[in-house]
């Protein structure tokens, strides 16, 4: 087994039957000897420095019913927000004020914020903030979208391919294709955008078949950023009832994603968090480099339930930027409130 780690940290890649492999049989002595090489591989690329990112829910309107999310459309217990364009620019302002060189806009797939009304705020945004990154997360878009988005100056995009196992894939994304969700992707990173996909842990019937799927996904696109994170059921969707991820399985993961892509930005992520305490300090020990910090207004910040339980007062909050940092800093890290570009990634 150390053999085969090795053999991923050298090479940042292993076949399909290794990577079956090594899931399979890990002991916690092997994974010890992972998680020390991906923290290796991130001091040599990243150094120990955690880049901070401002997040702002702008809307949990939502078109798609994805069996696992909270502000899916056939939730009529949710508690509808969207935020206005001042709203948005004014969240930014504010955390520029405290330091922050990123933004990160994430929302449900909300027919409101056209390409027009997100160019207005994209360009509002860079004007009021200058020097600041603009990362959008708002679901599936045609290329011309995408093109348009990054014309207007928005500097990456998330979108998660949840897994890529189309079978597991089609069976929570109902009237989603597939097919589709890869294609957006590949066109993110096509129009010049830093692209970030990502998967969830511990879905329900998910094998390590299936987390292989991804890994090998994950390392053909090359992506930008990568963010995965534990599965954690909501009570108004169809998988309630179901177990959730872990922490353990998560953290492993981050691990062998910081192997197999040195250079990509990787996020410990909210629902790390929420399942476990320390989850995050130990996810920047196993290759993890970004946190992303909630500036969005407080009073909609309940409202943005993807998942029970999640964590979003106290030293989740952007305004607790000292608490935040202090805690980067015990788990023997540096905060850092730059844009913290993908070192690969320069604006075509």
């Amino acid at each position: 087994m150390i053999h085969l780690i090795d053999k991923l940290f050298i090479n940042n890649s292993l076949t399909k039957e290794e990577l079956i492999f090594l899931l399979d049989n890990l002991t916690e002595s092997d994974r010890d000897y992972l998680i020390s090489k991906a923290y290796e591989t991130r001091l040599r690329t990243y150094g120990n420095t955690v880049f901070l990112r401002g997040l702002i829910e702008i809307t949990n309107y939502c078109k798609r019913d994805c069996c696992y999310c909270g502000i899916r459309a056939s939730n009529s217990s949710a508690q509808r927000y969207r935020l206005t364009e001042e709203e948005i620019l004014q969240a930014c302002i504010n955390g520029f004020e405290l330091g922050y060189r990123t933004f990160v806009l994430q929302g449900g797939e909300d027919a409101y914020f056209t390409d027009e009304k997100l160019i207005k705020i994209i360009s509002s945004i860079k004007s009021k903030c200058p020097e600041a990154a603009v990362t959008l997360s708002l679901g599936e878009k045609s290329e011309s979208s995408y093109k348009a988005l990054y014309d207007a100056g928005a500097d990456r995009y998330l979108l998660r391919h949840e897994t890529a196992t189309k079978s597991l894939y089609e069976s929570i994304h109902p009237n989603m294709s597939f097919e589709n969700r890869i294609e957006c992707l590949k066109n993110i990173k096509k129009v010049g955008l830093q692209v970030g996909a990502g998967f969830l842990i511990g879905l329900p019937n998910q094998t390590n078949q299936d987390i292989v799927n991804d890994l090998i996904f994950l390392k053909e696109l090359e992506p930008h950023m990568v963010g995965i994170g534990p599965f954690i059921p909501q009570k108004n969707t169809p998988l309630r009832d179901e177990k959730g991820g872990d922490s353990h399985t998560t953290i492993t993961l981050l691990a062998i994603i910081r192997l197999l892509l040195p250079n990509v930005l990787l996020p410990a992520t909210t629902a790390l968090g929420t399942i476990d305490s320390s989850g995050r300090e130990k996810a920047f020990k196993a290759g993890a480099n970004v946190i992303m910090p909630n500036l969005s207004p407080f009073e909609c910040r309940k409202k943005y339930a993807l998942y029970d339980g999640k964590v979003f007062t106290d030293t989740e909050s952007a305004e607790e930027k000292k608490k935040i940092e202090t805690k980067i800093k015990e788990a023997g890290f540096e905060p850092v409130l730059s844009r913290g570009d993908n070192i690969t990634w320069k604006r075509i």
